[in-house]
Order: structure tokens, then sequence, then C-alpha cells
């Protein structure tokens, strides 16, 4: 028997569901705390034998032999394909490394019960592409975060009103195009419009985007971090709504996504607390990926994709720094100097870092995904070029003035030492490694990324998923040739008749 042959997936999805009750029975947190690292290591592990064994080949039909989903579902829900192969472990791993830095004090705080649940649903969630099932573990994941913040003893009426319209909109969406797999023919464009509001309102696009500053400003940083860095808005956006949306659908996504990007990067660089600077930062990144995934272009979608598991890395690392600075000095503020680079200059470099690594800094895995963004951008549009770059250049404004704010700037005195932690400096600089060695190495990350975008349009393109071949080589180019959607819609008139540039060359 090869052993790649074994449900490692299920394993890893199975591991953190009896993990979780198990924990919950514990009453010493250092237990606890052990346990939890215990059970994540190994739903992480058995996650990156999962993806191991999809990129050596295995099938689906050699898993079905030890698979026991036949045997509870009666078929085949949750797999693996070129677009979640790789952000299945990532997530597992993010899932890891924020138990592993947590720090003493904040144990009492952060579930690892429930952490380990959520993370069974988020990995449950990231293997479907069933639209009935899938909907219903979004609507599952929503419970975690309103438990997370009835036990702080904070306000849920926002949160709720959110989740409630995403979920019933989610429902009511599906229902009018028919809730079965999606025809050759795209879906009437008012049968999509509660899809389109859904997804816009899980995103945090604007203006349904208050509810995320308010989650993070009242959800411990770790949980609020977990349950946002996956971007499961923009994958239920995948697998619900560009197989099925016309054209006109995805450009009125495109257009919220661009006016968030530009919105968010600018409200970062003005904020005056961290984690609200933290909170627009990522509602910016996360527009930037639907922006590119609405272009509906082979090089934009390639980037978008890239830029997603960029986000995952980069700004999970960025805010478990964060989060390790709240940890020694308290919700920091961003109207005055702090200093605080004589004592936690690993944590100084891991912010700055990540920080980068986001805005697309050379030699990190941010770089090569936000040019593709940029230039699949300004082949759609010029203007839509100029407002991405302009995004990016808000965002890594945003970041330089947060880290000097916080790291230099006056001389911090303290009677007791403030350094970094082991395991804190062993998931910050796990998640460093990986952002160097992704922006040095880019390649092979690129590749499995432009032949998730291949699937995605060819699904798009021909109404059924690609042909079984193509997950593991390179596909064959469909006879159509996807264009760029028409921006006509939401252009101004004297932009959309401006002759064409001659110089510019056609892909």
């Amino acid at each position: 028997m090869n052993i790649l042959h074994l449900p490692w997936l299920e394993l890893a999805i199975a591991i953190a569901l009896i993990g979780s009750p198990f924990i919950s029975r514990l009453r010493n947190p250092n237990q606890a705390y052990q346990w939890g690292l215990v059970f994540m290591g190994l739903s992480f592990a058995c996650a990156s034998l999962a993806w191991l064994a999809f990129s050596m080949g295995v099938t689906p039909e050699m898993l079905r032999r030890w698979s026991f989903q036949p045997s509870l579902f009666g078929r085949q829900v949750l797999g693996m394909d070129e677009l979640s192969a790789p952000l299945i472990p990532s997530i597992a791993l993010l899932h890891l490394l924020a138990a592993m830095a947590t720090s003493r004090n904040h144990m009492r705080r952060f579930s690892f019960s429930w952490s380990l649940a959520a993370e069974a649903i988020r990995l449950a969630t990231f293997s479907c592409k069933e639209p009935w099932t899938l909907i219903g573990l979004l609507a599952v994941s929503t419970v975690f975060p309103y438990v997370e913040l009835l036990h702080r003893g904070r306000p849920t009426r926002l949160y709720v009103i959110h989740m409630a319209l995403f979920v019933g909109l989610l429902v009511l969406g599906w229902s009018l195009v028919g809730g079965a797999i999606p025809s050759k023919a795209p879906a009437a464009w008012w049968a999509t419009l509660p899809l389109l509001a859904a997804i816009l309102i899980r995103c945090g696009t604007v203006p349904a985007h208050c509810w995320l500053t308010d989650w993070f400003e009242h959800a411990s940083l770790g949980i609020a971090l977990l349950y946002v860095a996956p971007l499961t808005g923009v994958y239920a956006a995948v697998r619900l709504l560009m197989p099925i949306a016309p054209d006109s659908i995805l450009t009125l996504v495109g257009l919220f996504a661009l006016v968030s990007a530009v919105y968010a990067a600018g409200m970062a660089t003005i904020q005056t607390e961290a984690r609200r600077f933290f909170a627009h930062l990522f509602l910016s990144h996360a527009s930037l990926v639907l922006i590119g995934l609405e272009l509906n272009t082979d090089i934009s979608l390639t980037g978008s994709l890239c830029l997603w598991f960029s986000v995952i890395l980069s700004l999970g690392g960025f805010g478990l720094t964060l989060r390790a600075l709240e940890a020694r000095f308290g919700r920091l503020s961003l109207n005055h100097y702090h200093g605080l680079y004589e004592h936690s200059p690993t944590l100084a470099v891991c912010f700055l870092l990540t920080g980068l690594a986001s805005v697309g800094f050379p030699c990190t895995i941010g770089f090569i995904s936000t040019e593709l963004l940029v230039d699949g951008a300004v082949e759609a549009s010029s203007y839509v070029g100029i407002a991405v770059i302009t995004t990016a250049a808000l965002n890594g404004i945003a970041v330089m003035r947060a880290y000097f704010l916080l790291f230099t700037g006056t001389r911090h005195m303290s009677t007791v030492s403030l350094g970094i932690g082991l395991r804190e400096r062993i998931a910050v600089l796990t998640l460093s490694l990986l952002i160097l060695a992704g922006g040095l190495y880019p390649q092979p990350g690129v590749t499995s990324r432009e032949r998730a975008a291949e699937e995605i349009l060819f699904e798009r393109r021909f109404g059924q998923p690609a042909p079984a071949q193509a997950s593991h080589g390179k596909p064959s180019k469909p006879d159509v040739v996807a264009q760029p959607l028409s921006v006509s819609t939401w252009m101004p008139r004297a932009i959309v008749d401006m002759p064409p540039d001659p110089n510019s060359r056609a892909r």
C-alpha cells in the first residue's frame, strides 16, 4: 500500500474534530495548550500529506478504497483540486502557529477547543465544491465568532445582523439559480444578485465593512485573525458566483472591490489604533484579491490567486507579530511614538518583513503576485491599473507609518525583559522563512496558481469542471479565450470611447 493513498485530508479534519471535545474537558490551561498543539500539529501534518499526495498525482479514485466518505455520505463530498490544494495546509499551519504563539497570560482567553472546531470547519469548507454543502459549512462557520463575542461579553448585534444577511442571501441566491450544478448558460442577472450581496458582505467590502472593523475591535486578536485570514468569502465567490454569474454581475463585484481597496488603504494610513489599522489593511488586500478574480483573464486571475496565498502568509504573520506586541504592551495606539525596537528587535524585523511582503516588496512572496495583478489590471483598463497601484502605494505608506510609530522615535523604559519568547520566535520566523522562500523561488507557486486559474476559467466558459488530467499538468487551452470584462458599465463614456493605444500589446 502506498502511504499517499490514505485519506489524509479526511484525517486532518477528523483529528481537529476529535481534539475539540477532548480539550474542552481539560481544566488546566497548560494541559489544554500542550494537547492543543498536539492535535493542531497532527492536523497540519495530515493536511500537508494530502497536499503532497495531490501534487504527486494521486487521484480521487486511488483514495476511494480507504476513504470513509462513501460510508458516511454515500459519495465523495470533500476533496482537493488545484485551487484548494495549497490553501488547506496553509490554513492548518496558521492555526498551529497562532496556538504556538499564544503567550501564557493569554492562554485562558484563547480557546483551543473552539479553535480546533473552527479549524475542522474551515478545512472542510475549503475542501468542498458542492454548493448546498458549502453553504451549510459557511453558515456553521459564522457561529464560532458569535460564541467568542458572547464569551468575552462584547456586543454582538452588528455581527449578527451582517452574518444573518450573509447566510440568508446565500440560501436565497442559490435557490433562485436552481440549486443545481450550473448549466453552460450563465444564470439570469437578477437571480445572482443575492449571491453578489452575500459575498460582498462576507468579504467586508464598502459599505458592508463595519462588521469587520468591529470584529477586530472586540474579539481576541488571534481568533479574529484566524476567522478572516483564509478569505472564506473569496472562496465562496469562486465556487458559487463565478461559474454562473453574467459579466455584468462580475463587473459590479469588481467596482465594489475597487472602491473598497482604495478606501480601506486610505483609511489605514490615518488610523490611530493598531487593531483598526490592521483591519483596514486586511480589508484592502481582500478587495484586491476580488478585483483580480473579477477581471476574468488568465493573468489577472493567476495574480489574484497568488495574492490570496500571499495574504494568508504575510498578513497572517503580520497579525501574529502585532498580537505578540499586544501581549507585552497592551492595546497599541498610533498617536505617538513608542520606541519598542530596543526591547523587541526580532518583532520589529518580523513586523517590517511581513508588512512589506503584503504590499509586494521585492524578494518576498507578495512581489510576484502584486506584479501579476497590476499587469492584469492594466491590461483590462489603465484606470483600474492606476487604482490598484495607488492602493498598493497607500498600503505601503500605512505599513511604514505604523512601523515608525511603534518601534522608533523615543526610548521605552521597562524594568522587565520584553524580548520575544521561543514559541513566538518559532511561529513568526516560520512564516518569515516561507515569505522569503516564496519570493526568491516563486515559480512552483505561480505554476500551481496558473493551473488553478485555467480550471476556473474553463468551468466558467464551458459550464463544467476541467478534465481530470488537467489537475496535475498544464491543461489544454479552451477554444474560447477568456476576455476581460467590459468596463463600459461603470467607466465614464469619454474614457470608454478613447482610441486604443497603438503601442499596447495584445495577449
